[in-house]
């Protein structure tokens, strides 16, 4: 079978196939056009993971400045799991911290979409910059409106 065959009909046999070959050192037998693919596709995938996490994280946030009458142990944790995920994410690629600026102002965006359909507030309630600073986000200690 040739590779794009299996590449299309057995994906996790060809990455096994690919990682051999590559092992072996036989280079000009890879398939190298569908692995720069899915090498392309993998990065892709972790920025998306952390503007998801991102999102959802600013998203609570906004949530529990908004709404301090309906905070619960649910939005507490949910605001604590992402932040580990957000850590997970910078941990495994740290070269995403450099786009850090950039994807938390493009996650707030996301978030006031989030938060404007979970409360019912229309999205102009929330402010157009996001509130928190980065650091603020993801410190363990920091609630908004908590003394």
């Amino acid at each position: 079978m040739n590779m794009q065959n299996l590449y299309d009909q057995d994906f996790y046999n060809w990455l096994i196939t690919n990682s051999q070959l590559i092992k072996e050192k036989r280079f000009s037998e890879i398939d190298a056009e569908n692995i720069v693919e899915e090498l392309e596709s993998m990065g892709k995938s972790e920025k998306r993971e952390l503007m998801s996490r991102l999102a959802v994280l600013l998203a609570h946030l906004l949530k529990w400045s908004y709404q301090p009458e309906q905070r619960s142990n649910s939005w507490k944790y949910t605001i604590e799991e992402q932040r580990r995920a957000v850590e997970e994410v910078l941990d495994d690629s740290p070269s995403l911290k450099y786009q850090l600026d950039q994807k938390f102002n493009e996650a707030y965006s996301k978030a006031i979409l989030i938060a404007a359909r979970e409360t019912g507030f229309a999205k102009a309630k929330f402010p157009k910059d996001c509130p928190f600073t980065w650091e603020q986000a993801i410190d363990d200690n920091f609630w908004p409106n908590d003394s």
